[in-house]
């Protein structure tokens, strides 16, 4: 019992030391989720510049988000981290699914292969909101790409049949993305048959004309 105080002490310290890491990380995370939040808005404004400055804010945030827990894994693979993290694929994702460019790798990004996915499966969910603004302008077969895309990633996620604790609930997120995918298709396809029946009756308003 004689070092007990001792060890005190120096446990006390790693504790200190550790709550002002994750106090600060918290911080980080919520300024992180923000930046990505400003990027995805750029996206959807098709502000490219914008938006890939946005991105690199973001990356920078989430480098410094990550380089102070350093040291701490608990605290690294704590959910408010990996959320974090998971929003920053998501903006990646989306600029580059939209843009039709290379999808960043997890090691682009520096996360974990379940963040990653996580972030991909909120990626092509986000995508119906780009989707729905392209058939608003009557332009069917780039929301029909689109779609195509989120079929793919949800295909691909639904290989991974991996405990939750493993994947950070993706089964539950790839159901999500199995419902938005579904309205799609529903949204999709009225589209095309409303602007197939103005077609049809604006070619028999011009016969009844010529006749």
């Amino acid at each position: 019992m004689d070092r007990l105080d001792e060890i005190s002490e120096a446990l006390q310290a790693q504790f200190e030391e550790k709550n002002a890491a994750r106090d600060q990380a918290i911080v980080k995370s919520r300024m992180l989720i923000r930046n990505c939040a400003n990027a995805i808005r750029a996206v959807h404004r098709r502000q490219w510049e914008e938006a890939q400055a946005g991105l690199e804010t973001a990356r920078a945030a989430a480098d410094e988000l990550t380089s102070g827990v350093e040291g701490h894994p608990d605290l690294y693979y704590s959910g408010y981290m990996q959320d974090a993290l998971k929003e920053l694929v998501e903006a990646f994702a989306t600029y580059a699914i939209v843009r039709g460019e290379p999808l960043p790798t997890p090691e682009d990004l520096s996360v974990v292969g379940a963040t990653y996915l996580n972030g991909l499966a909120e990626a092509a969910t986000e995508l119906r909101r780009f989707a729905l603004d392209i058939i608003r302008k009557g332009h069917d077969q780039e929301a029909e790409h689109l779609l195509g895309q989120m079929e793919s990633i949800y295909h691909i996620l639904m290989t991974f049949d991996f405990p939750d604790a493993l994947t950070y609930g993706l089964r539950r997120r790839s159901d999500t993305l199995r419902s938005v995918i579904q309205r799609t298709q529903g949204d999709i396809t009225q589209s095309i048959r409303q602007q197939r029946l103005e077609h049809a009756l604006a070619d028999l308003e011009k016969k009844l004309n010529l006749d």
